[in-house]
């Protein structure tokens, strides 16, 4: 069999070719990455903003991630849940006891976490807090991005998420993110849960304001309602602490968790609350044939073990600070507005120079990959084992296309 060894012009021409268009990728063709860093086809090294939308909090390859995948690998990587594997108990008893929960339910992706809580909370509804068959409403926030499953943008405001994907599953209350008057007026006696993320990734890292979450986690629990944080990308050290949450002072009834789960190697996601709500499920109720596998829990019990330490969260709250002074100080000299926590920022490019994306193209130009979102904003999420200087270097690019 002959191999073939693209350079980046034909790589992307042969994806262009094969795959659909769900995706517009920068001109850039990985071949090897370590660390924040990414090298291309033909050799070109950059520095990686992105961090696969937080998926790559501990950086490509990190070697005690890698070493539990390759001593999985050579043991066992499926059985379904059928059985129980040896690795099973130890990541979900780890991942409850850094969530301070009693249960954790191990899945594959965040989309199908969010099903799985979505599920979880109606079906609490229904047997524990005993509202009305088919009657259950989950409050969600406007700009939210929870994924694509059919369900799920059924509640997005995003037109390219929502149109032409409709019929659209009904029991969802759409409010205004950060507005708590409008968390209260929506809630009604059907009312089982309010599923939020702490910081807004997709919308353009949008923090929320200051006493929000710690009102809705008041309200829900006067109102016997369900809070459900969606930690898929904000969670797991990215804001300076393991969950975002966390800022706020608020314990929320159930964690949604993905991305970073799986150490940037298998698809991880989980959810994780107390045995009053996850003991509402029964066998044949809610199932995946991947999700806890043996390979995906030896990684996700090595991210666990890699938060417990808290050296993580500690990089991100200190090289966080570095990375936001660097990004004010861009102020009015082409930048707009900033915003976020830890290793995590939304900013807002001057539409009058350029739009989002071509602030990222032109970045890419210069050797850092970051991702456009919304028009002229963009997200920076590098990974937790950047260095200092890696984020200075990050910030000269940027500082360089906004003056150019």
């Amino acid at each position: 069999m002959t191999t073939v060894e693209f350079r980046t012009p034909d790589a992307l021409a042969e994806a262009e070719r094969w795959t659909a268009h769900n995706y517009h990728p920068l001109p850039v063709v990985v071949a090897e990455a370590e660390g924040a860093w990414v090298t291309d086809v033909d050799g070109r090294r950059y520095l990686d903003f992105l961090a696969g939308y937080s998926a790559l909090n501990f950086g490509h390859r990190h070697p005690g991630l890698i070493a539990a995948a390759h001593a999985q690998l050579d043991r066992v990587t499926l059985t379904s849940r059928a059985f129980v594997h040896d690795q099973f108990a130890d990541f979900c008893r780890g991942l409850a006891e850094l969530c301070g929960k009693e249960l954790v339910l191990p899945m594959n992706t965040g989309a199908e976490a969010v099903e799985t809580a979505i599920k979880v909370a109606r079906k609490w509804g229904y047997r524990v807090k005993g509202v009305a068959d088919e009657r259950a409403e989950i409050i969600v926030a406007a700009g939210n991005f929870h994924g694509r499953t059919t369900t799920i943008v059924s509640f997005s405001t995003d037109p390219e998420a929502r149109a032409d994907f409709g019929p659209y599953t009904p029991g969802f209350v759409v409010v205004p993110y950060g507005d708590l008057e409008a968390v209260r007026k929506a809630i009604t006696p059907n009312t089982v849960a309010v599923l939020m993320e702490p910081i807004q990734g997709e919308a353009g890292v949008l923090v929320p304001p200051a006493g929000f979450f710690a009102g809705v986690r008041e309200l829900c629990t006067e109102q016997n309602v369900l809070m459900i944080a969606d930690e898929i990308q904000s969670g797991l050290g990215r804001t300076g602490r393991t969950f975002a949450i966390e800022h706020d002072e608020v314990v929320p009834d159930m964690y949604v968790l993905g991305k970073a789960l799986g150490g940037g190697i298998v698809p991880v996601s989980a959810v994780a609350a107390d045995r009053s709500v996850l003991g509402v499920l029964r066998p044949g109720e809610h199932g995946s044939t991947f999700g806890g596998n043996p390979l995906a829990c030896a990684v996700g019990a090595e991210v666990v073990r890699l938060l417990a330490t808290g050296e993580f969260q500690e990089r991100s709250a200190r090289l966080g600070a570095h990375l936001h002074a660097g990004l004010e100080a861009l102020i009015g000299k082409g930048v707009v507005g900033v915003r976020g926590r830890g290793l995590w920022a939304g900013v807002d490019i001057d539409p009058l120079l350029m739009t989002g994306r071509q602030a990222c193209e032109r970045l890419a130009e210069r050797g850092v990959l970051a991702k456009d979102t919304h028009g002229s904003t963009i997200r920076l999420a590098p990974p937790l084992v950047v260095t200092e200087k890696d984020l200075d270097h990050a910030l000269f690019q940027l500082a360089a296309i906004l003056s150019s």
